[in-house]
């Protein structure tokens, strides 16, 4: 099995480093976005700068653009990568989309729905007629394009968007042993003519990689801590296994004590929500996680608070030093 990276969104020019990824196999380099940069400008920078590895926007939310929009912006970037481009999505959260974006978070999960039912229907072929509760679109020819569509869905009610309507999950704070069970959720609302291996598994897998693996562990600590933090879905996501934990360290967040919030993030949760230590003890804990047979595509993802260690984290959990160093 081979893997993808979501590459920081903070720090130094991202390019770079999606082609040093490229050279050392991985099989995907996706960016999220937020604030600051447009990630799909930079996936077009990449797109054009590499030759084999995929490319996936993780994710692009979708209240700040249409459906319309999102699937231009898909049909462009595939064209761009010579058919290499993965659609990520997501309802980002209240924070973002309200005091970012300047929209009311309504309705997200009927929003996400529509928005990926009317994206496949605008890439697809014929004339494109759609009359949704959020969502209308009446008489516009299709792109004619196959991409590949994946959400970032948490709760259930979203989960089941996945079920219905995606090709690709990509759970984001869900504990790892807590995955096989939300995934057999999604199972359970296949619609008919769908299968389990219609849906590409791809979550994120928080990574840091140091000579100190108590510095690595205080940024996966770090990362955890501004999620739980930030987003209720988040919390909730991280609850599922840590009930109390999560309950404590968003409220000493939200509080305004950031440090006592990564303090309060336990090794246990560090060990069920992300990858951390020296390289050999790294490569140990994620060949793990290439053993569980619900996970298709494990995303290296690189703490934003840990952009110092970006480079010794890709290149230590990379397909080629995975397979370069036998597993014990």
């Amino acid at each position: 099995m081979s893997h993808g990276l979501l590459l920081p969104q903070r720090g130094d020019d991202p390019v770079p480093l999606a082609v040093r990824a490229e050279e050392l196999g991985y099989e995907s380099a996706w960016l999220g976005e937020l604030w600051g940069t447009s990630s799909v400008v930079t996936l077009t920078r990449i797109a054009e700068r590499t030759n084999e590895i995929d490319v996936g926007s993780a994710i692009l939310n979708v209240f700040s653009r249409t459906p319309a929009v999102l699937a231009m912006t898909a049909a462009s970037i595939d064209d761009a990568s010579d058919g290499r481009f993965r659609l990520g999505v997501g309802t980002s959260t209240p924070k973002a989309v309200e005091d970012l974006h300047g929209m009311t978070f309504d309705r997200p999960v009927r929003r996400a729905h529509e928005a990926i039912e009317l994206t496949n229907a605008l890439l697809g072929e014929g004339r494109v007629q759609y009359d949704g509760e959020v969502f209308h679109a009446a008489d516009f020819p299709g792109l004619g394009t196959d991409i590949p569509v994946y959400h970032a869905a948490l709760g259930r009610a979203n989960r089941r968007v996945v079920a219905r309507l995606c090709d690709g999950w990509i759970p984001h704070n869900v504990p790892f042993p807590e995955l096989p069970s939300a995934f057999d959720y999604i199972v359970d609302h296949l619609p008919e003519g769908r299968s389990p291996d219609d849906i590409a598994v791809a979550p994120y897998v928080p990574s840091a990689v140091s000579e100190d693996p108590a510095e690595a562990r205080d940024a996966i600590r770090g990362h955890i801590a501004y999620y739980v933090g930030s987003g209720k879905g988040y919390e909730r996501a991280v609850a599922s296994r840590f009930p109390g934990e999560a309950e404590a360290v968003a409220s000493a967040w939200q509080a305004g004590d950031r440090g006592e919030a990564v303090s309060l993030v336990t090794d246990e949760m560090v060990r069920a929500l992300g990858i951390a230590g020296t390289p050999a003890e790294a490569r140990e804990q994620f060949r793990s996680l290439l053993a569980m047979a619900v996970i298709d595509e494990p995303l290296v993802t690189i703490p934003n608070n840990a952009t110092d260690l970006a480079e010794t984290t890709i290149e230590a959990l990379s397909p080629q030093a995975l397979a370069e160093e036998p597993a014990e």
